[in-house]
């Protein structure tokens, strides 16, 4: 498809949420995609530096795509369950190409008297999850990070279990139903307290099911009929509460599914926090206890409770460009966590190019700067796009400084344990 074509096309594609296609010559779907604003994700794909932002994956499928089509939603929540849908209808060959069956997210809703709502890696879904204890299974998800803010939003509406024992087995165990956290905080609806029979429950879960399919409009009559009949038996807490939820779905725009999605053309790629900085180090000493950490700065604060260490298994002690594309490839397998709105690397050219051409890999378009020490290891520089370093220096150091300071801390601890002292 030429940049003429879509510039006709680019007329009518709304500023909605959505889900967008690619097709090729004979209509067969290459690639499907969602988004915040169809319109500013579908024109990222005709920028003039396509293959830099996006990689040859998409470039490849953008070259052979022929038209484009779209469908609207009512809200990003919406778009989320359609793509996936949509995907596993289609199976596009592109959408596979840039992640493995593994990688790929599940909802799976156990075969139970109180049926689970669980989250599960497309890696455990058939060994922890076989198809005899799944009473409905929804996916593939490409994004697991979306996914788990899209179930929030869903429990809200729907409270459900996912871990607590129901009632009746800790009474038959001889032990009494008290509620559990989540029914404290309204998130289950008292499953393991004993507020709420099976029939009543199946309901809630076969509302969550007809959500995943996609039947809004048909749950929607499904609810307001209900509520009519409550009300009209004189189940007025009951009929107030099909009421929420009857507001609730119809007002699922108001609720922010994505934090921040980048609107410039160059920085097209959804789900990434506004103020994120990643930072990367790596520690060893003579080969040995091989280490690496991803630390997080937001708000210029550290966030200590998403640092996160990696033992390093392929890369070569003192083959720094190395060890940092094996940390940065095994992060971004983990697309449940929140994506950085810039990377922080230790070093200088050769560093910054291994972490962008990572990100090409997985078609990422994440700015990167690389933080230059001086022979006493203190920072004297900051490479990279002076745009978007300015204004972070602080922030950039911070993180930098912090990811030094826990991959030694990792190393000694590591190297403590291989040698028994710890």
């Amino acid at each position: 498809m030429n940049l003429e074509q879509f510039k006709k096309k680019m007329k009518k594609i709304p500023d909605t949420p959505g889900v967008y296609f690619f097709l090729d010559t004979s209509k067969k779907v290459l690639y499907i995609g969602k988004a915040t604003s169809l319109r500013d994700r579908m024109r990222s794909y005709f920028s003039p530096d396509l293959i830099d932002t996006r990689g040859p994956l998409i470039t490849s499928m953008i070259e052979r795509a022929s038209s484009v089509d779209w469908r609207e939603t009512d809200s990003v929540l919406e778009a989320l369950i359609l793509e996936a849908n949509l995907i596993k209808t289609h199976k596009p060959k592109h959408n596979t190409d840039l992640k493995d069956d593994k990688s790929w997210n599940y909802v799976v809703i156990t075969k139970e008297d109180f049926p689970r709502v669980l989250l599960v890696r497309g890696k455990n879904l058939e060994q922890d999850y076989p198809a005899k204890v799944r009473l409905h299974t929804f996916g593939p998800f490409p994004h697991g990070m979306q996914l788990k803010e899209a179930l929030k939003i869903i429990r809200k509406i729907f409270p459900y279990r996912d871990m607590c024992i129901p009632a009746p087995e800790l009474l038959a165990a001889g032990k009494n139903p008290k509620p559990c956290f989540n029914r404290q905080v309204g998130l289950c609806p008292g499953v393991c307290s004993g507020e709420v029979s099976k029939l009543e429950y199946r309901k809630i879960i076969n509302r969550i099911a007809m959500l995943f399919r996609g039947k809004k409009k048909e749950l929607l009559k499904n609810l307001e009929q209900a509520m009519k009949l409550a009300a009209k038996q004189e189940k007025f807490e009951e009929a107030a509460k099909l009421r929420s939820q009857v507001f609730a779905l119809g007002h699922i725009r108001d609720v922010s599914l994505i934090k921040d999605e980048y609107r410039s053309p160059s920085l097209g790629f959804g789900g990434i926090s506004s103020n994120r900085i990643e930072a990367y180090d790596v520690a060893h000493l003579a080969g040995s206890s091989h280490v690496g950490v991803m630390v997080v700065v937001e708000g210029g604060e550290a966030q200590k409770s998403e640092y996160r260490k990696f033992r390093l298994r392929s890369a070569k002690p003192g083959d720094d460009p190395g060890s940092l594309r094996e940390i940065l490839s095994r992060r971004l397998a983990h697309d449940e966590w929140p994506m950085p709105r810039l990377i922080a690397v230790d070093g200088s050219t050769a560093q910054i190019n291994t972490a962008e051409s990572v990100l090409r890999e997985y078609s990422m378009s994440i700015p990167v700067v690389g933080v230059v020490k001086d022979e006493k290891h203190r920072p004297r520089d900051i490479k990279g796009d002076r745009a978007v370093i300015s204004g972070r220096e602080r922030d950039i150091l911070l993180a930098n400084s912090e990811a030094h300071r826990f991959a030694i801390g990792y190393h000694r601890s590591d190297r403590s344990k291989q040698m028994g002292l710890g």
